[in-house]
């Protein structure tokens, strides 16, 4: 095989900020990063709708506006709220992006880490599908591990929390059911990318 031509057809793991082995599900929720921000930090979530029920379609229409609000009773506390995530992952592995990372999603709010306030100026986050406090599939980190490998390599990440760390008292997920030993272990970077070292 002449290697130039497989080369010519390989296809970018990253364009414009949207990762490929991801599935592409636009959000109307971002702008645009502050002029010559560096992207440094990783947030993770959780997030299902109903809070408990999986397996449904109503993350991806919150992130996109297109909730039915009278749907369930739980979503009429948060009727006209406008967020979005960079990532998604499902309970069973699968990888949406909302977002292109090279803009600012709405995923943090109000918000701090070392000092620095409104991490999604600066930060990327991902969702996984999930309940706060509870456990995560095995497959969500896989997909997890893969994506912030990608990640690292694409962007200067040097720090890598929950939005319990950026946002303490406010947010309380991932939560205790997540496993950062786990994750860390599995990526392979040192522990200084974490929440426990980095006093967030």
């Amino acid at each position: 095989m002449n290697s130039k031509l497989g080369t010519s057809h390989a296809t970018p793991l990253w364009k414009d900020g949207w990762y490929q082995f991801s599935g592409h599900c636009p959000s109307p929720n971002f702008g645009p990063r502050p002029p010559g921000t560096t992207i440094s930090l990783i947030v993770v979530h959780s997030i299902s709708l109903p809070p408990g029920q999986f397996g449904g379609n109503e993350v991806q229409q919150l992130f996109t506006n297109q909730l039915d609000w009278n749907a369930h009773p739980y979503f009429k506390s948060i009727e006209g709220i406008r967020v979005s995530s960079h990532f998604y992952i499902r309970r069973q592995g699968e990888l949406q992006q909302f977002v292109s990372c090279n803009d600012r999603a709405w995923h943090a709010g109000t918000s701090s880490h070392l000092g620095r306030s409104n991490c999604n100026d600066f930060s990327i986050g991902i969702e996984l599908e999930g309940l706060e406090g509870d456990g995560f599939e095995a497959c969500q980190y896989e997909t997890l591990e893969s994506l912030c490998a990608a990640l690292l390599q694409h962007f200067p990440i040097a720090h890598i929390a929950g939005h319990d760390h950026v946002a303490p008292g406010r947010k309380n997920y991932p939560g205790v059911g997540f496993d950062w030993t786990l994750m860390q272990k599995s990526i392979g970077v040192s522990n200084k990318f974490f929440p426990k070292n980095d006093d967030t």
